[in-house]
């Protein structure tokens, strides 16, 4: 048996459907943090590769090329951070 109610399974908390918050509740964060990162596209090919296959295991290809992106992002952003160091 699980914590929760009974009859119910998930998640515990729920979203409001689109439209009935107002317009900054509309976007979900996470969508919008991987948006601003330059990697939506491969994010969105994950998903959908996760949503036909259901199983990340036959999503490799896409599960790489998204974390590659990410991984690159936070190298540059890491570097854009970073002061410069003198050299010898």
């Amino acid at each position: 048996m699980g914590i929760g109610p009974p009859g119910r399974a998930g998640h515990a908390w729920s979203r409001p459907a689109a439209g009935q918050g107002g317009p900054e509740e509309d976007e979900d964060p996470l969508d919008a943090r991987i948006a601003r990162s330059g990697c939506l596209e491969q994010h969105r090919q994950l998903q959908e590769c996760m949503a036909e296959r259901r199983d990340w295991r036959h999503c490799q290809e896409q599960l790489r090329a998204f974390g590659a992106c990410m991984a690159e992002r936070q190298r540059r952003q890491q570097g854009a951070q970073s002061p410069a160091r003198p050299t010898d």
